[in-house]
């Protein structure tokens, strides 16, 4: 029996609530990063470019690092690389015949790439200009793709490793790994001078929310679904 089926109704609403708490308050603060970005507020005006200065001037004079986080960015964490994650962990759900849960994900997934675009191009932010990048980058800047598309991908993923009971040793490196994907790929976005480091934490901000909500919703409709006699 999966570890997911153990829980009862009652601890599938606690979790709700909970995760309900978490996607409320970095709503609240996406949204209120957003507001600062598109009013272009000084004083986050100012940092944003103090930062992305410092991070320039230093990858300019380091070519092989900047190389080590263009195959990072590329590669390992591109967007693209982690849906791929998640279609594979989609296509196995289903095929285990979790097939509500299997489209939550999908959906989660796909409604974060639209989210992002859409305020990709409701916001219009242009990225860092530089005399002499190191890095190209496509679109809008706010909010960062990448670091958006990195914590819906790994929360996720954790969340499914959670409720199918993973072990602690696997547990742990799963976090581990998510971790340092999430800061990783942040990191390589201001260090390639394609972002502003708000960019970067809306993305971080958003996707938290998405995942925390995603995670509200399904186990609500568990809790719904599950015999009262769990309680």
């Amino acid at each position: 029996m999966h570890h997911s089926q153990l829980l009862s109704r009652s601890d599938r609403i606690r979790t709700s609530r909970q995760a309900l708490r978490t996607g409320t308050v970095c709503a609240a603060l996406s949204l209120a990063l957003l507001v600062l970005v598109a009013a272009r507020w000084s004083p986050l005006m100012s940092l944003d470019r103090t930062v992305a200065d410092a991070l320039h001037r230093r990858a300019v004079t380091e070519p092989g690092l900047v190389h080590v986080n263009r195959v990072l960015t590329d590669w390992l964490w591109d967007p693209w690389t982690m849906r791929a994650l998640i279609a594979v962990a989609v296509v196995a759900l289903w095929w285990r015949g979790a097939r509500p849960l299997a489209g939550w994900v999908a959906a989660t997934s796909l409604f974060s790439s639209l989210l992002q675009q859409g305020i990709k191009a409701a916001v219009g932010r242009e990225r860092p200009q530089w005399p002499d990048p190191v890095d190209s980058a496509h679109y809008a800047a706010f909010p960062s793709g990448h670091a958006l598309t990195a914590v819906v991908s790994c929360g996720l993923l954790l969340w499914l490793l959670r409720r199918h009971g993973a072990g602690p040793r696997m547990w742990r490196a799963a976090l581990l790994a998510a971790w340092v994907s999430v800061l990783g790929v942040g990191f390589t976005r201001l260090y390639l001078g394609v972002h502003w480091p708000s960019d970067v934490l809306g993305g971080w901000l958003l996707g938290a929310a998405l995942v925390a909500f995603a995670i509200a919703g399904f186990e609500r409709y568990e809790s719904r679904e599950q015999p009262s006699r769990d309680v």
